[in-house]
């Protein structure tokens, strides 16, 4: 007789075990994650003012004697429930910048706001999806041998497409230099922004946060190319955040331009190499900053807070701009399934990482992620809500809110994370459910009446 498969045996033992139910209440909590983190421990709320024993909780009543929780992985490639819980987050948080909610007034709907899209600037040219890749008139090679251009009409799934027409051309130094500095990029262009509305006006710079308050969410998104490009909400608020109107010098226009302006301005210099020089690193010359209007003549608020979460659950693999695990050897480069063009980015990473000169940068740390570092969504303080706020939002939702007045003792440790074989079959049939029930929710929700 044909033997199971291992995780269907384990499947048929975890069925069998007299604490099934409970394990399965406990899968189901998690919402299907495929890699739970499991805690021992125990929890006990007391009354403050009595020491009564109000509630008590403690893992030796539970299946294996602990506790799963969520991962809270936002990648969809590593754990996909825990990433559409993060998208959904996301989206509400950037919502609630745009439209209000979550303790933000529904008047910053009609505040000058903006979608903003900075690009990375060219480090060689790639193949392009379109018509024709890049038609030349006449015949020409670079000082490799290989042809200047491309007449071919590339699908935009195509393999070539974002690939450099001669990797010997392309600098794949300045592209991983970029990548690392993208987050100093950025805080110079908003300071840049600032300072040009506030010139324009004649205050002075120095002054700007008396008068008013840039706020924003942004999320970076790998390109074909596998250059990183960042798209922001943009908002101009009062001096005291969402709940303080701008100065009537605050216009639309006025943000527009000072994008603009800021965005080909900006200019971060890389520390002296030998091998490399000194770079000028700068955003791309494509900048795209469209007006978000309250009277819907705009992009609809709903569709951009979708597309920012939708591009915070993609991991690096997803895009195909790298690993969404580190990279702890050379070897580890050469073993990554990516292209050859993401592989030599990730070698150029661990090649600068190892040059005192760029040590701070951690170059070979952030190699899987050719280079750029640091969260893919971002917003300054005063934009929205917290992912730690609409997390306590949900916990006293499904009723596992502190109780008032109360005093709470709690003794957790990790004891491990992860399923067995029969384990992460059972969670994902419990994931794939739980996705079809909404599914089915969502269309029902929809049907016309």
């Amino acid at each position: 007789m044909r033997q199971l498969p291992e995780a269907d045996r384990d499947a048929i033992r975890i069925a069998q075990d007299s604490k099934f139910a409970r394990w399965l209440e406990q899968i189901a909590a998690t919402g299907g994650c495929a890699h739970p983190v499991h805690l021992s421990g125990s929890t006990t709320t007391l009354d403050a003012a009595t020491g009564e024993i109000l509630h008590h909780y403690d893992t030796r009543d539970e299946p294996g004697e602990r506790l799963s929780v969520r991962c809270r992985n936002r990648r969809a490639t590593v754990c996909a429930p825990c990433s559409r819980l993060h998208a959904g987050d996301t989206f509400h948080l950037v919502r609630a910048g745009l439209l209000g909610g979550k303790n933000v007034p529904a008047t910053v709907r009609h505040r000058p706001r903006l979608f903003v899209t900075l690009t990375a600037p060219s480090f060689g040219p790639v193949h392009r999806a379109g018509e024709l890749c890049r038609p030349r008139r006449v015949a020409d090679h670079c000082e490799h041998g290989r042809p200047r251009g491309c007449g071919a009409v590339h699908d935009t799934n195509a393999l070539l497409v974002g690939q450099p027409l001669c990797a010997d051309c392309y600098d794949y130094s300045a592209h991983a230099l970029w990548h690392a500095h993208a987050g100093k990029l950025w805080d110079r262009f908003v300071i840049g922004v600032r300072r040009h509305v506030a010139s324009v006006v004649g205050i002075a710079q120095s002054r700007f946060a008396d008068h008013a308050r840039l706020s924003f969410a942004r999320v970076a998104e790998y390109q074909k190319r596998a250059a990183v490009h960042v798209h922001a909400v943009v908002r101009l608020d009062g001096p005291e955040g969402p709940t303080d109107e701008p100065p009537v010098w605050g216009t639309v226009d006025r943000l527009t331009d000072a994008v603009h302006a800021s965005a080909s301005r900006v200019v971060v210099r890389t520390p002296y190499s030998p091998a490399v020089g000194e770079l000028a690193l700068r955003w791309g010359v494509q900048v795209d900053a469209r007006p978000l209007r309250a009277d819907g003549d705009g992009p609809d608020d709903d569709a951009v807070a979708a597309y920012v979460a939708k591009y915070v659950t993609k991991g690096a693999s997803e895009t195909g701009a790298g690993t969404d695990y580190r990279l702890t050897t050379w070897s580890d480069v050469g073993a990554a399934r990516v292209t050859n063009h993401v592989r030599a980015l990730m070698r150029t990473c661990w090649r600068l990482g190892g040059l005192p000169e760029y040590e701070p940068l951690r170059l070979r740390t952030w190699a899987h992620t050719l280079g750029f570092r640091g969260h893919i969504l971002t917003k300054s303080r005063a934009y929205s809500t917290t992912y730690a706020a609409l997390r306590a939002d949900r916990a006293h939702h499904i009723g596992h809110a502190d109780i008032p007045d109360a005093v709470t003792d709690r003794h957790w440790r990790y004891v491990g994370s992860g399923h067995t074989p029969g384990a992460a079959l059972l969670a994902a049939s419990v994931a794939e459910d739980l996705a079809t029930n909404r599914a089915l929710a969502r269309e029902e929700r929809e049907a016309p009446r």
